[in-house]
């Protein structure tokens, strides 16, 4: 079963950026909806330095942890890239090397299709 987790890590703004895109907060919710993943948490008060564009450049961020299925995290990956305000999100996934068993069973069943009615 811990083979099957991984954590994805997403950094965002607070507010949306670009018109139809999200930020954080509603990021987050728009892929436990999805069942994407069983649980994201948004971390505050970030700061990021990186390159881009030929400069050093900071922003205030909030990191989104998400906690899904190795399966899912393709479908998760290019649903945050979808719905990101930024030109070139962070999306990272770590693979999980042990937890609670319970947990990664309730992760897994968090993230699996609903049953038809």
């Amino acid at each position: 079963m811990t083979a099957d987790a991984v954590v994805v890590l997403c950094t965002a703004p607070a507010a949306a950026g670009r018109a139809g895109r999200l930020g954080a907060h509603e990021l987050a919710r728009a892929v436990v909806a999805e069942r994407l993943c069983a649980c994201v948490n948004v971390l505050p008060a970030v700061r990021s330095y990186f390159h881009w564009q030929g400069r050093i450049d900071a922003v205030d961020e909030l990191l989104l942890v998400a906690k899904t299925t190795r399966a899912a995290a393709p479908a998760l990956r290019a649903r945050l890239v979808a719905l990101h305000p930024y030109e070139t999100p962070e999306v990272l996934e770590l693979a999980v090397a042990d937890g609670l068993p319970a947990y990664l069973r309730w992760l897994a069943d968090a993230v699996a299709p609903e049953p038809a009615p």
